[in-house]
């Protein structure tokens, strides 16, 4: 059932942004008289299981869902309609427009993409707001349990300042800022250091599998969950939800205090001091040779922790009149950080083209169960994020079409039909290599890690 409610989310969400992708090459080239011979979702080779002709233009959908497409009279395209090429121009084909029209046509989808994504982020900002944990609301510091971030330079306590020269604000993005980073700073006992993130870090990262969880964590409270039942304090009166305040008359604010405490106490019987709702007990317990207590520890929701006294969040509303700066500003920085992600990418000594994925990383950003502000957030992403894919310079994709159509408008020298056909098939065979590439680390990922 999972995977079905995930499966329908992304198949509802890419279904969308292609309708509307192609929708922003369709209606400029209606409206420069030109002819658009199919408007597709998904692909349908050998046959489609819709299709309708309407004027000119055959409406369908295909059976294969990777995507779709608009057929343009007179354009080089996927269809690799050569035999068209061959015959003279015709005044409603693409190629007999000016220049300056088929570059309105070509960046047509990419704009409904971005305008899209900024459109559902005002959307979002009004409707929603935005409710998230301040970085400075962590007063102690970060929780680093796990060795990637002991890697990477952190230890508990740490106050992250500032990742290459900028204050994060809101704790759900540093684990992101740290991907797209390359130094930060942190204060750690009252003293202000610089560090370089390791160029290894996305490679390690992608490594340790999607479930392996955060290298990063707000520290939370020590919280019994239950007492083992084996355990010297399976008869103690231990109850879940139970909150240690002391150990052996020793403060503790968070769980992570604990072990050194209790591993200079092995063997021995002391008292634990815990917090039961409104009362404060001092429970007698035992503390085993290898200096655990039996119990099981558990994280609170940030609700709980806030109330607590732990931690404030902050909470934001949006008039629609702020919402429109704050969608928008959500939008470029959406894709800013995007396009450092790329970066990294390119770069193989990050190793982060091991985290490139394909349908099936798409497909599991979705929840497990169906939320609309948790849908338009992905939708928003996905759209600006095909916005920008779209616009890279290679042949097959809108960008390449977009350079050659520029390079006619400067030089006033339009690339030969041959030579716009090579072009497409070479970009057409590197878009199939990536996809296999980022597919395959897919199947890689899913079956063999």
């Amino acid at each position: 059932m999972e995977i079905l409610i995930k499966a329908s989310q992304f198949i509802l969400s890419l279904s969308l942004l292609i309708v509307l992708h192609e929708l922003g090459h369709f209606i400029p080239a209606k409206l420069f008289k030109t002819r658009v011979e199919k408007f597709y979702l998904f692909f349908d080779y050998k046959f489609s299981l819709f299709k309708k002709k309407i004027g000119d233009t055959v409406y369908g959908i295909g059976w294969i869902p990777l995507g779709g497409y608009v057929k343009i009279s007179g354009m080089i395209d996927e269809s690799m309609d050569t035999e068209q090429m061959a015959l003279p121009p015709q005044p409603w084909e693409f190629r007999s427009k000016p220049a300056w029209q088929r570059l309105i046509i070509m960046l047509g989808g990419v704009f409904v993409n971005f305008v899209l994504g900024i459109v559902i982020y005002i959307c979002l900002m009004y409707a929603y707001g935005e409710k998230f944990l301040p970085n400075e609301s962590l007063k102690d510091g970060v929780w680093v349990q796990d060795q990637l971030g002991k890697d990477l330079g952190l230890q508990t306590g740490d106050k992250i300042l500032t990742i290459d020269g900028q204050t994060i604000q809101k704790f759900g993005e540093l684990p992101l800022e740290f991907i797209n980073g390359n130094n930060y700073t942190i204060e750690r006992n009252g003293e202000v250091v610089e560090k370089v993130i390791p160029t290894d870090f996305i490679s390690k990262l992608v490594d340790r599998g999607k479930n392996a969880g955060s290298f990063l964590n707000i520290r939370y409270p020590f919280t019994i969950a239950k007492v083992q039942k084996d355990s010297l304090n399976a008869k103690a009166n231990i109850l879940p939800k139970d909150i240690v305040t002391a150990i052996n008359g020793q403060a503790i604010s968070y769980y992570d205090q604990a072990k050194p405490i209790l591993e200079n106490l092995k063997g021995q019987d002391i008292s634990l001091s815990v917090k039961r709702g409104n009362e404060n007990l001092n429970i007698p317990v035992k503390v085993s040779e290898f200096g655990n207590l039996g119990v099981v520890f558990t994280t609170l929701p940030i609700g709980d922790l806030e109330k607590l006294g732990y931690y404030q969040l902050a909470e934001k509303k949006y008039s629609f009149g702020e919402a429109i700066p704050a969608g928008t500003n959500k939008a470029w920085t959406t894709l800013t950080n995007y396009v450092k992600q790329m970066k990294k990418i390119f770069n193989p000594s990050t190793g982060a083209y091991k985290g490139l994925g394909g349908f099936i990383s798409i497909g599991s950003i979705f929840p497990s169960e169906f939320s609309w502000q948790t849908f338009w957030n992905i939708t928003a992403f996905l759209s600006i994020m095909l916005g920008f894919m779209n616009l890279l310079p290679i042949p097959a994709l809108d960008g390449g079409h977009v350079v050659f159509t520029l390079w006619e408008m400067i030089t006033g020298k339009k690339p030969g039909d041959k030579f716009l056909e090579y072009a497409q098939v070479t970009g057409f065979i590197l878009l199939i290599i990536l996809l296999l590439f980022a597919n395959g680390n897919d199947i890689f990922r899913t079956f063999f890690k």
